[in-house]
């Protein structure tokens, strides 16, 4: 039995939460989102709580689906945030028509296109900050926008989360 699914999920208040067969969708005051579960689950919806039940007693997907339900109720209530830093000489970032304009030491500017349920903003130049609904999507924006110029163990540069250490490797000596 998982730990994790026996743990119900409390919907806090001015989230609405509809059951329809496999397809559970969320309403807050950040926005919608909805997800498909998997047939072997079954979702309990009582007062104010939702609890997570499964047919097969070594089910595994329970404990996912419990987090991913949790992680989408404070999607709609708190929403998901990541913070990016350029690290280099001339790198800046800003955005024009719902694109991520980067300069990041090419010969080209990158224009990164991006869906309307994510919000990107650029309070500095070498600042990007990433805001969604959906925590997964928020995560893979991010990762897309660090792909394009990941930081270098030697001085640094590059496209870095806002709390990552990068370790750093001594130069080469004569």
């Amino acid at each position: 039995m998982s730990r994790i699914a026996k743990q119900p999920v409390i919907i806090p208040n001015g989230v609405d939460i509809n059951i329809k067969d496999s397809l559970i969708s969320f309403k807050g005051p950040k926005g919608e989102i909805s997800m498909n579960l998997d047939l072997s689950i079954n979702v309990k919806k009582s007062d104010n709580e939702l609890n997570v039940e499964y047919k097969d007693d070594n089910n595994a997907i329970a404990g996912t689906t419990r987090s991913l339900i949790f992680n989408n109720v404070i999607g709609v209530t708190e929403g998901f945030e990541k913070k990016l830093n350029l690290v280099g000489v001339g790198y800046k970032a800003e955005v024009k028509n719902k694109a991520l304009h980067l300069n990041l030491g090419f010969s080209h500017p990158i224009v990164y296109e991006y869906s309307e349920d994510i919000e990107i903003i650029t309070p500095s130049p070498t600042e990007i900050q990433i805001k969604g609904v959906s925590k997964q999507k928020v995560g893979q924006v991010a990762a897309e926008i660090r792909s394009f110029r990941p930081p270098e163990p030697y001085k640094g540069k590059g496209v870095k989360y806002s709390d990552e250490n990068i370790i750093r490797k001594e130069a080469k000596k004569k």
